[in-house]
């Protein structure tokens, strides 16, 4: 969306992110919709149709609603399903589950193959720390391939994302220092949508946390989790716990303001040199505690911005 106003496109961001789009006014025909659209949205929609569309990644996800994997994956196949022959959808080119699906089904778009190697070039150009991690570049690569298409001018993309900020609560950063980065990614629902940061740092004191999703697995080996310590915090603890135990060094509490103000008093303990990073991607539903991912990650953001103000923590 940012990329399209830069460009004087009037482009208006909508659905699970901005505004309702039956809620948009002053429209006509050059109007273009940035739609996120979600698997709940997606299934009960019949007549949901959009001329591009991108399916960014298929992992297990709101089984709790879906009841099982081949559900989730018809939900959001609706999106390339529903397309005319004018319709282009893009898909990543290792997603084996879709590619099946597509040949199975009758589909009237044409099919368009992410591969974000064939863009590393382009995407090493963006000095961006937004755009670091594996996830988030794999996801850029779809507006790599889609500006193609709409002959956008690539000069002004790199200096849109240049500058983009991220969205609040996806791996926002929302402290820095020499010694620390805190991390706000609150819309993480999923094992899955938190690996490429714990991918990326290391010492990361990841907190975890809410309603575990039916059916999700964490596919990090020992090995793997050798620079992650675990904090889970709520009711639900033992369900991360049968998770991670074995793989993980665990400790988990009653609440967020608890768990955070554990690890603060830890990384006061934590005598090495080398910067930690508190990753708050919870991996699990916001319901038990809060009305939305935006609210609890609004939430630890002022939990975090309290520590910071009173200065409890001198070697930030």
């Amino acid at each position: 969306n940012d990329i399209l106003k830069d460009q004087k496109f009037d482009s208006r961001l909508v659905g699970n992110i901005g505004n309702p789009i039956l809620s948009e006014k002053k429209i006509d025909i050059s109007t273009i919709f940035v739609v996120e659209a979600s698997s709940y949205q997606l299934e009960y929609s019949s007549y949901f149709k959009s001329k591009y569309s991108a399916i960014l990644n298929i992992s297990p996800d709101h089984l709790e609603r879906h009841k099982n994997y081949k559900n989730y994956i018809n939900a959001k196949f609706k999106l390339i399903k529903n397309q005319s022959k004018d319709g282009l959808a893009f898909i990543n080119y290792n997603n084996t589950f879709l590619k099946k699906k597509i040949i199975s089904n009758k589909v009237f778009s044409k099919i368009i193959e992410v591969n974000y190697k064939k863009v590393k070039k382009e995407l090493e150009q963006i000095k961006n720390p937004y755009f670091e991690s594996e996830g988030n570049q794999e996801n850029l690569s779809f507006i790599f391939y889609i500006a193609k298409y709409l002959k956008l001018n690539k000069k002004k993309m790199l200096n849109t994302l240049k500058n983009f900020k991220g969205l609040n609560y996806r791996q926002q950063i929302v402290f820095d220092s020499k010694n620390l980065q805190i991390i706000n990614d609150s819309k993480s629902t999923s094992y899955a949508s938190s690996e490429s940061l714990l991918k990326k740092f290391l010492n990361i004191y990841w907190i975890i946390g809410g309603i575990p999703k039916q059916g999700d697995k964490f596919k990090f080996s020992k090995k793997d989790c050798s620079h992650i310590k675990a904090y889970i915090f709520g009711k639900h603890y033992r369900k991360f716990k049968k998770n991670l135990k074995n793989k993980i060094k665990i400790k988990h509490y009653l609440d967020l303001k608890t768990t955070l103000n554990m690890i603060f008093k830890n990384l006061k303990n934590d005598l090495s040199n080398k910067k930690k990073f508190i990753l708050f991607s919870p991996a699990g539903a916001s319901f038990d505690s809060f009305k939305n991912f935006e609210e609890r990650g609004l939430y630890f953001n002022k939990l975090v911005k309290t520590y910071i103000d009173e200065r409890k923590n001198i070697f930030l």
